[in-house]
Order: structure tokens, then C-alpha cells, then sequence
């Protein structure tokens, strides 16, 4: 006991006399929650609109103002032209034009039905069917105002509720998956590089030569890079919860306790890249690419499993961190208690004791 002691009393002092492991370890997963948190969002706001009034009437002057008025749009200057509209897009100035023919009053007061014409960028078809349901209900909400009384022989009116995120905060989406992405990275990365740079310094032989178990070696390794983890979730945790206004609406010792096993689990993946390898260029390339990419796509944060092909869904079962973002937005977001992720805290349990037992097999005692 004394030696491992005295072996991760070393491995703390690698740490902390190492900048670059530091700034990887504290500085990176800092940068990446604000910047996940503020930049990115699934809500769609400010987004770029001319409008050609060729009616001029008060109706129109109405809906304009409606849509001045909306945090969705930031109204650019209007097009005198049909044949303008096209170089604004083409520009890249708007996103979306909105167009009022010259009868509009007339017929909308003869008929009760008039036409406006919505164009948009369908470039990213996402955003132009938002852009299309934002307008379309500006519109409809002015038309209710001003003919009431209105009536519709069938009337469907669905009643909305939204559950775990009324506020539609966009970070509550993301955050849980940030959190995922950097242990991925940062974990896997910072344990490959540690046994493969024994090997670069010439130091294995005397790992090799003295009394420790390989297995006391591994742990060695792995403890210091847990501690300081679990201080990194801890300031993860803070900066969601008071930057970001994330809730923990579940249990915090659960929470802690399926991070610390996720971390684990990195750890092991870790371990397993930097006995396989011999740089710390390949090891770093090996946990920070390749773990970035499946993380980003295959885990359900960004985009949904549901829409992909059956051989990414298939796929996506062996990336740990999916079991993690489906654990942490259950406890994290929805409150749920261990009886709803056992599942997927056993799948967990399992993946670490694998890595970590292929890591020890693969644990050369002897230098090629």
C-alpha cells in the first residue's frame, strides 16, 4: 500500500508540473460547457426577413409590425422589387421573405381569404420549416384577432404542455451531452498519453523491473486523473447550475456516483489506448478524434438516433456515453431514481470491467 501511495503521489506531481494536462483538464471542459451552453441552441431567433408591401394597407402595416415585434426576426430593410429579393439571398442577408400583393385588403374584406407569399432559404430545410411556422402563426393569431367570431364546423385546439423544460431553455438539451463529450475527451485522453509517455521517457524499464503488480501500475495511473475528474464535475456542476441555470432536479449523490462510474469507464478506455499504442502523438489522436466524432454523432445529443440508418442505431451501443447522456438527463433533468437506469448503469458497470481487464492483458512486462 505504502508503494501505490507513494506511486500516485508521483502521478500527481506529473499532473500538476504538466500545463498542457492541466489546461486539457480544467481549461478545456470550462470553454466547452460555455461555449455549448451560450452559442448553441436548437431555438432559431433574429433571424434575417425583408418584406415587399406592395399593399400598403392597415392589415399589412399590422402583420409587419407583428413580425418587427417577434424575437424570431430581425427585419432588414424592404425590397422596392420583386427581382431584389433574390440578391438579398443570394447575399446571405436574409433568411426569409415575406411578401403582400396589392389587392390584400380588398380581398381579404370581400372574401375573408387573401394570399401572402412566404419564400424562404431551403438550403437548410430545418430552419425554413421553423421560419414557415413561426410566420404562419403570426399570422393566424392576427387573423383570430380581427374576425373572432369566425366559425369552423370542426375545431381541433391542442392543448400543450411541456414537460421538464417549460422555459424551452435550449441548454438543458445540451448541457447533459457537453458533460458526456468532455470526460470522453478529456479522461481518454489525458490516461493515453500516460503509460506511452513512460515509454517515450525511458522510464518503463523501471516500472518493469520493480516490485509493483501491473494491475497496481493501471491503478496508479488511473487515480489521480479520477480525483481531479470528480473536481472537474464538480465545477461542471456550478457552471451549469449558476451560469447556465440548468436544474439538478434529481438525486445529487446518484448523480455523482454514476459520473464517478462513467469516469471510470473513460478511464479504462484510456488505459487500454495508451498500452496499445507507443506515441503520445498517436495515443492523443486515437482518444481525441476518435472519440470526439461517435461521441458527438452517436450519443443522441445533437442529433437524434431515431433518424439514423439501423446500422448507426446498431452502432451506437457500444459508444459508452450514450448510456451516460440517457443516465444524466434522466437524474439530472427529470429526477428519476436508480430504478429508471439500471439498465443502463449495469451496461456501464460491464464496459468498465472489460477496457479495464483487456487493458491489463495488453500490459507489456516486457520492452520490444
Amino acid at each position: 500500500m505504502k508503494q501505490l501511495l507513494a506511486f500516485i503521489q508521483k502521478e500527481f506531481h506529473h499532473v500538476f508540473r504538466d500545463r498542457r494536462t492541466l489546461l486539457i483538464l480544467f481549461g478545456l471542459p470550462v470553454v466547452q460547457i460555455i461555449l455549448f451552453g451560450f452559442a448553441l441552441s436548437s431555438e432559431v431567433k433574429n433571424l434575417g426577413i425583408t418584406i415587399l408591401d406592395d399593399a400598403h394597407d392597415n392589415h399589412s402595416e399590422q402583420i409587419i409590425n407583428r413580425v418587427k415585434a417577434s424575437s424570431y426576426f430581425s427585419v432588414k430593410a424592404p425590397v422596392l422589387n420583386y427581382a431584389d429579393i433574390e440578391e438579398e439571398f443570394k447575399k446571405g442577408n436574409i433568411k426569409c421573405a415575406l411578401l403582400f400583393p396589392v389587392n390584400f385588403s380588398q380581398e381579404l374584406g370581400r372574401s375573408g381569404r387573401a394570399q401572402v407569399q412566404i419564400i424562404t432559404d431551403a438550403s437548410d430545410p430545418n430552419t425554413a420549416t421553423t421560419v414557415v411556422n413561426y410566420l404562419n402563426a403570426i399570422i393566424g393569431n392576427y387573423q383570430q384577432q380581427i374576425n373572432p367570431a369566425a366559425r369552423i364546423n370542426y375545431q381541433i385546439i391542442p392543448e400543450v404542455r411541456q414537460l421538464y423544460n417549460e422555459e424551452q431553455n435550449g441548454s438543458l438539451n445540451f448541457i447533459p451531452g457537453v458533460i458526456a463529450l468532455i470526460f470522453m475527451i478529456v479522461c481518454t485522453a489525458l490516461t493515453s498519453v500516460s503509460i506511452v509517455r513512460e515509454k517515450e521517457l525511458g522510464t518503463m524499464e523501471v516500472l518493469l523491473v520493480s516490485p509493483f503488480k501491473p494491475i497496481m501500475v493501471l491503478i496508479a495511473k488511473a487515480i489521480p486523473y479520477l480525483v481531479l475528474s470528480i473536481v472537474n464535475f464538480i465545477i461542471i456542476l456550478l457552471l451549469s447550475t449558476y451560469l447556465l441555470h440548468v436544474p439538478i432536479r434529481g438525486s445529487l449523490v446518484l448523480l455523482f456516483a454514476e459520473s464517478i462510474l462513467f469516469i471510470i469507464t473513460c478511464l479504462s478506455l484510456g488505459l487500454l489506448i495508451s498500452n496499445l499504442t507507443n506515441s503520445q502523438q498517436t495515443a492523443m489522436l486515437i482518444s481525441m478524434m476518435g472519440m470526439m466524432l461517435p461521441t458527438m454523432i452517436l450519443t443522441g445529443f445533437m442529433f437524434p438516433l431515431e433518424n439514423m440508418p439501423m446500422v448507426f442505431q446498431v452502432i451506437s451501443h457500444i459508444i459508452p456515453s450514450r448510456y451516460y447522456y440517457i443516465i444524466i438527463k434522466a437524474v439530472m433533468l427529470k429526477g428519476l431514481d436508480f430504478s429508471y437506469i439500471w439498465k443502463e448503469t449495469l451496461i456501464l458497470a460491464g464496459m468498465a470491467a472489460f477496457l479495464l481487464t483487456v487493458a491489463l492483458k495488453n500490459f507489456k512486462t516486457r520492452l520490444s
